[in-house]
């Protein structure tokens, strides 16, 4: 087969004459968008008469010509959950920040309309979790609370609710980058079209962000990208082809079935496609009628962005056609009750363009654990390559797990910025990765942490005025220390923020100790990992855990990481857990998670309540107070969500 190799798309790349400079501080881009254009343009009909006759006014009006220029500091392409990271820790950090999504609905492929599961690092080879923290812990965290039910449509709106409640951040769905005005290797503005408002968008930043998992904006900028599988030799992976091909990992549609008591018989439509399941492979499983088949899923060996919408209809008729197997062929008769529920009509997809950074990451950067001086986050995932021909070769196992993990690996900032365009990054599946690298990072969880790193680093290229690839070579620490603040875990990277004033605490201690020290709280790494300990935990509940300080120290934030069990995953699922799934999974929030808390400041000798927490649903809790100079603060532990006792990771205290 032809193999794609390095591919430079300049299609559309065009300077617009009428651009404005960008400016790269925060302090000029203040307040939210502009609308340059407050009068929308008009066209004329045929003949120049006016063609819309506009009833109740007795006007006939010129047809809408909606145009529109908006300006921020960041602009981020694509909602799934990488660019959701990406676009809240922008906001938070400071830029004003617009998240840009073709759909009606966030969250890409954990969404309502394609409903896969939100993995991350489930569980390694050890049998360890070690679940992600930061922003998609947050929402997760929200999610358990706020949806028992397990509802897919009310997760989106918990997403939704989660996005737009940030006040610096900018929301536009239903909305498609499809083209990158240029000024050399700058991207100076994207060329957007909002369908449900029938307007064109130029969004101007100044730093971009396509997290939109195919990538058409940063292709339209002239980012340089590849498709398809590597050779063995190029990276010397050992899981890869031995010549390089075009082959990618196929997307899938899913299923949802519901019991509903009595006889429900099925006939499938008329594009159904038989699906010859007495010959299938025996990985090919039908163990459950509740959340689908995975394997139902189609690639291509050269562009899968021009098949999609055969793929997709293709997918639709192979999963009636399981179906059909399932109720009608006589091999499963405990599915009579039975009855689709739910039926996915977009496909989700795992692979098409990988953009080109300073560094592609391979196979051997995970299987090896290659420590780089740039990471910013962590995978874990088995190295998971689907078989190429997807549902069309059911003969072959559907997915081949070439090697599982006994510990995490590092994600380098290095991999999400790209290599010839100054000012893009990526986030997701199409960050600088291999084709057998992708097999593991591509999973949600991972891309998360991506998305929270570029966000993160963007608003540092707005404050500094500098490209990514400065941040990496000259402010790499900033943001690693950014990162880590914000609870993301770095493999191997210890915390030590200089303006962090509990690392110059004289005393700490808590009112009883179980396990740990107290002086683990200040140790910059805030989880248990590899087997050592790095907590203090009660020995029961009420509690309390005081910092003292030999000198006055002047404070008005004090945040605190507690638990959240990392070693159980809280993504939702579709089914109900069994014997096996309890062990690993939990439908509630963490027992662990400190609910309610307060934090007293010690002030002129007598203790006054700066800060608390009643109802509280985050691992990391933050006090913002006013002002006061104290020599002590103590954390009242009061209730968690169902433990007896409470347990913390990190407490930090600042100035300002």
């Amino acid at each position: 087969m032809k193999r794609r190799n390095f591919i430079k798309n300049v299609a559309g790349a065009t300077v617009a004459a009428s651009v404005l400079p960008i400016a790269t501080s925060c302090k000029s881009l203040d307040g939210v968008a502009q609308d340059i254009n407050k009068e929308n343009k008009a066209v004329s009909g045929n003949g120049g008469e006016e063609q819309w006759h506009q009833l109740g006014t007795g006007k006939k009006v010129p047809n809408p010509d909606r145009k529109k220029t908006v300006i921020y500091d960041v602009a981020v392409v694509g909602a799934g959950v990488a660019g959701i990271s990406a676009a809240v820790a922008a906001a938070r950090n400071g830029a004003k920040t617009v998240l840009i999504n073709d759909r009606p609905v966030l969250g890409g492929n954990a969404s309502s309309e394609i409903r896969v599961t939100l993995n991350g690092v489930n569980r390694l080879k050890s049998g360890k979790a070690e679940r992600e923290t930061g922003i998609v812990e947050e929402i997760m965290l929200e999610n358990r609370l706020y949806n028992p039910q397990q509802s897919y449509p009310v997760w989106d709106h918990i997403v939704y609710d989660y996005v737009v409640r940030e006040p610096n951040l900018t929301v536009m769905l239903n909305t498609q980058a499809i083209d990158a005005n240029m000024d050399g290797n700058k991207i100076v503005s994207a060329r957007c079209w909002q369908l449900t408002t029938e307007t064109e968008f130029t969004i101007k930043a100044a730093i971009f962000i396509d997290s939109s998992g195919d990538g058409l904006m940063a292709a339209k900028a002239g980012a340089l990208y590849r498709t398809g599988r590597e050779g063995k030799a190029e990276f010397n992976e050992k899981y890869a082809p031995d010549v390089a091909d075009g082959w990618q990992m196929g997307a899938s549609i899913l299923l949802q079935g519901k019991d509903h008591g009595k006889p429900m018989p099925y006939t499938p439509p008329t594009f159904v496609k038989k699906y010859d399941g007495d010959n299938a492979n025996h990985e090919r499983k039908i163990n459950n009628y509740l959340d689908g088949y995975w394997w139902v899923e189609l690639g291509s060996d050269h562009d899968i962005v021009d098949v999609q919408e055969e793929n997709r209809h293709d997918l639709m008729g192979y999963l009636h056609g399981v179906w059909d197997y399932i109720k009608n062929s006589g091999k499963f008769p405990d599915s009579e009750n039975y009855a689709l529920e739910w039926v996915g009509s977009l496909p989700g997809r795992r692979e098409s363009r990988r953009f080109i950074g300073d560094h592609i990451l391979s196979e051997k950067d995970l299987t090896e654990h290659k420590h780089f001086d740039d990471a910013i986050g962590f995978g874990g995932w088995s190295l998971d390559e689907h078989n190429p021909s997807g549902i069309l070769d059911i003969k072959e196992r559907p997915s081949f797990f070439h090697q599982r993990f006994k510990t995490v690996y590092q994600v380098p900032f290095s991999s999400l910025y790209s290599k010839n365009i100054s000012n893009l990054m990526f986030a997701g599946r199409n960050a600088s990765l291999t084709h057998i690298a992708l097999s593991s990072t591509r999973i949600q969880g991972t891309c998360a942490l991506m998305g929270q790193a570029v966000g993160t680093a963007a608003t540092i290229c707005v404050a500094k005025g500098i490209t990514p690839r400065e941040v990496r070579n000259k402010h790499i620490k900033q943001l690693q220390e950014m990162l880590m603040r914000d609870d993301v875990y770095i493999p191997k990277v210890v915390a030590n923020d200089p303006k962090d004033l509990a690392k110059k605490a004289s005393v700490i201690f808590g009112s009883s100790t179980k396990t740990g020290d107290a002086k683990n709280v200040i140790n910059g790494i805030s989880r248990d990992i590899d087997g050592q300990i790095n907590h203090w935990q009660s020995e029961s509940l009420p509690a309390v855990f005081q910092m003292e300080w030999e000198n006055p120290v002047t404070l008005s934030k004090v945040e605190v990481k507690c638990d959240t069990n990392l070693q159980k995953n809280i993504t939702m699922r579709k089914q109900p857990l069994n014997d096996w799934l309890k062990k690993t999974f939990i439908t509630t929030v963490p027992p662990e998670l400190i609910k309610v808390l307060d934090l007293e400041a010690r002030v002129n000798g007598k203790w006054i309540k700066v800060g608390e927490k009643t109802s509280n649903i985050a691992r990391l809790i933050k006090f913002d107070f006013d002002q006061v100079k104290t020599t002590a603060i103590r954390i009242h532990l009061k209730e968690t969500y169902g433990f007896k006792t409470a347990k913390l990771f990190e407490v930090r205290a600042y100035e300002s």
